[in-house]
């Protein structure tokens, strides 16, 4: 008896495999076909077998999703009127069939993000509201703001807000709001993509070239820190005026009563208030204060140096921002610390100083080349101050060359800077005439004052 009902349950078992490997076969050909025509490029021939699959087998490979997504977008692209709508729709559709079928592959955030930009790129076409997008996009970063990191995504999202608020549909708290949130996710993604991009980078300084798949991931890392620094810059433009001390002060002095015990409503306004150059307002010292108290961190000792230098303490002021740096555990923001103190340091022309908090941020985060460009410009402004002869003091100008190309080469976002500045030093640096004339060619010199370093004048 036991071995009938072992047979018959093998038999079920092989009529049942055979029937699943039957449709497998099919759905395994058509995708087969559609790949490869997609591969091509050639989608106008792969929508139909892609089709095919996608109906029968949904579940089959993730490939129906990312070819899918190809394939549809050539067909929107090609698309007008109500077909158009319709392609968009199902693209949409798409995406949910792949979050449903294939979730550990389909980021929430992400892809709601994805769906969302869809939707404001073709706007005009679907008749989407301001409101009806902002909305979609505030859903899909309230969803999953982990995987909501697409930098167009996020400016389109800050740039709705900023509409909103225009046509007076949103409160300048929410604005305000929102802007903090979107500066706080694009640092956040500034700092994963230098730290993988620092890890590279001191690996060749060490010496050791790269294999093929790091310079790939180096290119790859390079590219988002250009595309979140662009995002940066028009994320700011976009709030612009919006943003000065007339509209900052009385939201704040509205509200600092309810918030005065909130430590990130304090550390936002107060940092707000800091970049938008609104420190002498007594304002900045009342939520500076409250916000020391509460939470002592780098960041409020940080802003009771700035008091202090605006008080013209600057002992005082260095002894806050030492202790702002001490407090800060996060390296990515103890580097971006240094070089803030360095700005404020060599704004005042206390370039020694200046210089060793640079080097210290550029230890802390070798790939952001702003700190080799401010050494540079402090090493040209004193020119005329370190050297003895004409020719010695235009020499320092090579030094000035020397920094600004270490920020060319480890900040794929100072890249253009970095070139001007290394063609306007040359050019003031002695010449080749020059250099033949005095006969100094491949001598040393000594450069004296706070620059204290050497440069070798060029062969020619």
């Amino acid at each position: 008896m036991k071995t009938k009902i072992t047979l018959l349950l093998t038999f079920l078992f092989i009529g049942l495999n055979f029937g699943f490997a039957q449709q497998d076969e099919e759905c395994m050909t058509k995708l087969s076909i559609f790949h490869e025509y997609t591969k091509a490029k050639n989608y106008d021939a792969a929508y139909e077998p892609w089709m095919a699959v996608r109906n029968k087998c949904p579940k089959f490979n993730n490939a129906i999703y990312v070819d899918g997504e190809k394939i549809l977008e050539h067909k929107i692209d090609k698309a007008t009127g109500t077909d158009k709508v319709a392609l968009i729709n199902d693209l949409l559709k798409l995406w949910e069939q792949r979050a449903e079928y294939f979730a550990s592959k389909t980021p929430k955030g992400e892809y709601a993000a994805q769906a969302a930009q869809l939707m404001y790129d073709n706007r005009e076409t679907l008749g989407k509201s301001n409101e009806e997008l902002y909305n979609s996009f505030d859903s899909a970063y309230k969803l999953d703001k982990a995987s909501f990191t697409n930098p167009k995504s996020l400016y389109t999202y800050f740039s709705l807000m900023v509409d909103l608020y225009d046509a007076g549909k949103k409160p300048a708290s929410d604005l305000f709001n929102k802007y903090d949130d979107i500066v706080e996710k694009v640092e956040d993604e500034v700092k994963n993509y230098s730290g993988k991009l620092n890890k590279l980078i001191e690996k060749e300084d060490a010496g050791t070239a790269l294999t093929s798949k790091e310079g790939k991931y180096k290119r790859f890392y390079e590219s988002y820190l250009k595309a979140y620094d662009q995002i940066s810059g028009s994320v700011d433009a976009k709030l612009g005026g919006r943003a000065n001390c007339e509209n900052l002060i009385p939201l704040y002095q509205k509200d600092f009563e309810e918030n005065k015990n909130n430590a990130v409503w304090l550390q936002r306004a107060a940092g707000n208030m800091s970049g938008k150059d609104c420190t002498d307002d007594p304002l900045f010292f009342k939520l500076v204060n409250a916000y020391h108290e509460i939470s002592p961190s780098a960041n409020s000792a940080f802003y009771l140096g700035i008091l202090k230098d605006k008080e013209g303490n600057s002992s005082e002021a260095i002894s806050f921002y030492k202790q702002a740096i001490s407090l800060e555990t996060d390296s990515f923001k103890k580097a971006k610390l240094n070089n803030r103190i360095g700005l404020k340091l060599k704004s005042r022309g206390s370039y020694g100083q200046a210089r060793s908090f640079f080097r210290e941020a550029l230890k802390l985060n070798p790939s952001n080349g702003r700190p080799y460009l401010s050494i540079a410009a402090m090493y040209a402004k004193s020119a005329n101050n370190c050297g003895q002869s004409n020719f010695d003091k235009r020499a320092v100008y090579w030094l000035a060359a020397a920094e600004a190309r270490k920020a060319a080469r480890v900040d794929p976002t100072q890249k253009k800077n970095a070139a001007k500045s290394v063609a306007n030093y040359n050019a003031k640096a002695p010449q080749k005439s020059e250099i033949f004339s005095s006969g100094r060619a491949g001598e040393t010199i000594k450069i004296g004052c706070w620059i204290g370093a050497s440069v070798t004048v060029p062969s020619i």
